[in-house]
Order: structure tokens, then sequence, then C-alpha cells
């Protein structure tokens, strides 16, 4: 390979990048030594804001590929025919752990996708789980305080997670899942991913559909048990990470087919479950999965930072014929997704080439920290004006949400009507093997037994009545695995 010159940022070669400039050889350093000054001031600025939640990520590039006509529901031009490749990245994750944190510890799994469209970048930003523990943001960071360190001993505690979630039924269903052998994956090629949330597609006719997405593991479903889990966790810190890196490296490319649900705007007037609550799933009976097309994943990052740890998802970017639903929590992240990317890597975010749309991008967007695209030139940063050539397209708008004429108020997200917390977990619980019920109620057990303090024996009979109510069984085998005397009141449903 051929040699190239140090240099310092502004180009300007240099010699001395080891020895510091000093008054003799044992002397004071000099305050001129700007290669010093510059290699330390980088230095001292080199790590950004890590991620609130999702700061463990490993991810890859790939394409997708469409193996079925969808266009009856949608017509984004990602799908607008058979055999049409889109370039795509891929970012998986842990939600609770920092960014050093173990990646097969139990938690659930980011599913993050982000799709190259001539339209603009799409982004999917979903989990290894079709649900979640809240319905309503502003649940959300309350939740994820519960996760994170106690503001005392700065160690994570299970006191504060099971004091949460037995004061929120609304988490059972997600918690039910994250305490079976499915909260603790084996790596990130043998999972499921799922967008969880509702979105909608616009056909050509301007008609309006929900629906939810699913991308299904060719690799074949693979977990850890929880003591397996805990071994490697002894082992490599990174075990996700290396096997995925790896398993590209040596050509083996992982793959995912991609499904969707599909509901009708009447449908979803009617249907007996709330469409757009994030704490239930769709029946497959009612609902059965749709194929739409193949996900390959066949290039790794040439440099971690850049092409992952500044990767910036958001569910506010959508592409022409995919569109938004009353989903409550997916209302909230469109606002907070895009503000956490401003936060942690600046408001041009979406110019560093990760984050980039290869198509055109034309706006009257100005100035910031960190612009290096031209920063409009000499057009106009204002609208309308008369003279630049940017212009709305109305071949673009979407067709009009017909809402409900409602009173605008704070409604009981757990009102009568939308508080069965029990009936899908159970159903879960039930779907499962005897070893998986009895892995799931071991995994329970054993987190917990780590609720501790003088709230112990409360949260935990709180907690009980839920696991109760989903299942007798279930709740039975918690109680006799953290040796509770039981109180009938607990068994009634």
């Amino acid at each position: 390979m051929e040699q190239q010159k140090l240099t310092t940022a502004s180009g300007r070669p240099y010699s001395e990048h080891e020895n510091s400039q000093t008054v003799g050889p044992r002397g004071p350093i000099l305050l001129q030594d700007v290669i010093l000054h510059e290699k330390m001031a980088h230095f001292n600025r080199e790590r950004i804001p890590e991620r609130v939640v999702h700061a463990k990520g490993s991810a890859a590039f790939g394409t997708f590929t469409v193996t079925h006509d969808i266009t009856k529901y949608t017509k984004a031009k990602i799908f607008s025919e058979v055999g049409k490749k889109t370039e795509m990245v891929l970012r998986f994750s842990t939600v609770g752990g920092e960014k050093g944190s173990a990646d097969t510890e139990r938690d659930p799994r980011g599913f993050a996708l982000k799709f190259y469209t001539e339209d603009g970048n799409w982004d999917l930003v979903g989990n290894n789980t079709p649900v979640f523990f809240v319905k309503d943001p502003k649940k959300f960071s309350d939740f994820i305080h519960t996760q994170k360190r106690d503001p005392q001993t700065n160690l994570k505690s299970p006191t504060m997670m099971w004091d949460f979630w037995s004061l929120n039924p609304e988490s059972l269903h997600q918690v039910l899942i994250l305490m079976s052998d499915r909260g603790t994956p084996l790596g990130y090629r043998h999972m499921h991913g799922f967008s969880s949330h509702t979105y909608s597609f616009i056909n050509a006719a301007n008609e309006r559909f929900y629906v939810k997405f699913h991308f299904l593991t060719k690799q074949g479903i693979k977990n850890f048990t929880d003591s397996e889990a805990a071994d490697m966790k002894s082992k490599d810190l990174d075990f996700a990470q290396r096997d995925l890196f790896e398993a590209i490296e040596d050509g083996n490319f992982p793959k995912w087919d991609f499904k969707i649900q599909v509901m009708t705007e009447e449908e979803a007037k009617t249907y007996h479950i709330n469409p757009f609550d994030l704490t239930k799933v769709w029946p497959h009976g009612d609902y059965p999965l749709i194929e739409v097309g193949e996900i390959e994943l066949n290039r790794n990052p040439i440099n971690y930072f850049q092409d992952v740890e500044q990767a910036a998802f958001s569910p506010s970017r959508i592409v022409d014929g995919i569109g938004f639903s009353p989903d409550k929590m997916l209302q909230g992240r469109l606002l907070s997704y895009p503000d956490a990317q401003r936060y942690r890597l600046g408001v041009n975010f979406e110019q560093i080439p990760v984050n980039r749309c290869p198509f055109a991008t034309n706006n009257y967007h100005r100035d910031g920290y960190m612009r290096t695209d031209g920063n409009g030139g000499n057009h106009p940063n204002y609208y309308p004006n008369s003279f630049g050539s940017i212009v709305p397209d109305s071949s673009y708008k979407e067709p009009a949400w017909e809402l409900e004429s409602l009173t605008a108020d704070w409604y009981d997200r757990n009102a009568e009507g939308e508080n069965d917390h029990y009936t899908q977990p159970g159903n879960l619980f039930r779907l499962m093997d005897a070893e998986a019920k009895q892995n799931t109620i071991n995994n329970i057990v054993g987190a917990m037994s780590g609720i501790t303090g003088p709230k112990r024996e409360e949260i935990i009979n709180r907690q009980l009545c839920h696991w109760f109510r989903a299942d007798v069984a279930l709740g039975m085998g918690v109680a006799q695995g953290l040796k509770i005397n039981l109180d009938p009141s607990m068994m009634k449903h």
C-alpha cells in the first residue's frame, strides 16, 4: 500500500506525532505545540452522548428484495415491482444496557431498519417482540428509568422494575415474553423482528390500510436459556456482535422474510381489540401474514463509529405510500426519536453518510453544527420566493384521515374496554410447550427474587395477582418458586 503523509486536520504534514515540544529534554511543554493541542482536544471530544436506550448495538448493510406484489395496498416505490432491490442498513441492539454492557442480557432487542429508497429514506424502528411494556408515551420515561440505575446505589434494581410492572398490568404481555427464553436470544441472527407499531399503507387510489410489519428469521429461532446467557456473559460481552460480524465476513449472509398484516379502515373501527394498542397483537387467525420479500445482510461496516454509532433511526422517516396511525406510542416517538438524534449528533445528522439519502434532497434547512453539503449555496433560504426552483409537489399529498368527532381530553388508557391485560399473555403462556413454560416460570422466579426492601411482600403479591389472572398454572408456578403462602384471592379471575 502506498504510504501517505501524516497531516493535521487542516492538512499540514508534520513529523513529531509522539514527542511533545519541551524546553530541554526534561523541561516543561511549550504552549506552541499545536499538534499536542489538536490531538488532546480531539480526544476529549471523541465520545458523543450514547443513546439513552438501545446504546449497545451492532449493524450491517444489505438489500431488500421484493418477492410478492403488494401494490394493491401501497404505492410506495420500494414495493413497486417484484424483483426490485433496495439498499438498506439494519441495526440490532439491547434496550436497557449501557454501551459497554453484555449483549446477551435478558432484554428486548432493537430491530431498526433504514431503506434507501428513491423517494427518501424509510426508517422502520422496531424490536424483536410484537408488543411493548406501555401504550402511552407519557409512560415511556418512567418505564426506562426503572430499567436503568437506582439514583442512590447506581445499581440495577429488580425492586424498581417489578414495582413498576406490578403497578402497570398493561406491561404483562411484554414482561411474559421477556421472562421466556425469547428474552435471551442466541445472537441477532436467530430472532424475528417486528414493527410492533401499527402503520398505514396508502395505495394509488388513495385508499388507506393499517399494517404491521414482521421479519421472520430464515436461520431459525434459537435462544439461550437463562443459565447459558449468564455463562456467555462471563465469557464474551460481545457475543451477538461477534456472531453477526463473523457470519457476514465468512459469507454466511443472514436473511429474514419480510411479511405484513393488513387491516382495512372499516375493520379497525369495529375490531374487538384496539388495533393501535402497542401492548396487543393482531391474532394471525384474523389477520394472516402476507409475504412481501426478503432481507439479506451481506456487508459489514468498514468503521463502527461512522456507520453504527452515528446511524440515526426515527419512525417519523416515512415515504410516499406509507403513513402513520393513531397508535399513541408511535405518535410520541415521531417527536422524541429525531429530537434524540439532534441532541446526540447535531441538527444536520442526516448529512452523515449512513443517514444521508443517496437520492436528491431539496429543502430550505440551513446552517447548524457540521453543515457539510454546501449549505444551499446562494439559493434562497425562505419560501415562497421569486428565485428558486424548490416547490412542493401536490402529487404526494396524503389522503385526509376521517377522524371521529370526539372531545379532546386526557383519556384513561386503561378505561373499560381497554383494560384486558391478561387474555393475550395467558394465551401466549398456554401456547408454550412444557419445557418453555417451566423455563419461563424459573426466569420469573429468578428475576422476582431480586426484589428487596420494606415493600418486597407488597410488590410480589401485586405481581402474583397479575400472573394468576393471566393463567392459574403460571401463577401457581411462580408462587411455589418464590415459596409464597397463597392468598386465595390471588387465584380469582
